[in-house]
């Protein structure tokens, strides 16, 4: 069974930092790319950046580019995402999720699996 669990999320005034991490299990991890979705209340479900099985292609959502990295150790397996540099409207249900294409899509409907979510608030 496909599980990912996400953790690292919390409260954080604006301009700190928080390391999300999604422990992955139930596949092979290092056959599969990885991202991370946000969900703000009222809006739609949006991908925020995606690495590919052998950490050598990212994508970033123009709203994160240069404050959010993504990076994954295919050993433990965890995939993570630093977020530097936060704003208040970073805040959101962030997720991680994969899908049995190795390709990354902008579209939540293309995934396969999901992670349960995790909270990220970013306020003064």
């Amino acid at each position: 069974e496909v599980q990912l669990v996400e953790s690292g999320g919390g409260l954080v005034q604006p301009g700190g930092s928080l390391r999300l991490s999604c422990a992955a299990s139930g596949f092979t991890f290092s056959h599969y790319y990885m991202s991370w979705f946000r969900q703000a209340p009222g809006k739609e479900r949006e991908e925020v950046s995606c690495i590919d099985s052998v950490d050598d292609y990212t994508y970033y959502a123009d709203s994160v580019k240069g404050r959010f990295t993504i990076f994954r150790d295919n050993a433990k397996p965890i995939v993570y995402l630093q977020m530097n540099s936060l704003k208040p409207e970073d805040t959101a249900v962030y997720y991680c999720a994969t899908r049995d294409d190795p390709n990354c899509s902008d579209s939540e409907e293309d995934y396969d699996y999901w992670g349960q979510g995790i909270q990220v608030t970013v306020s003064s």
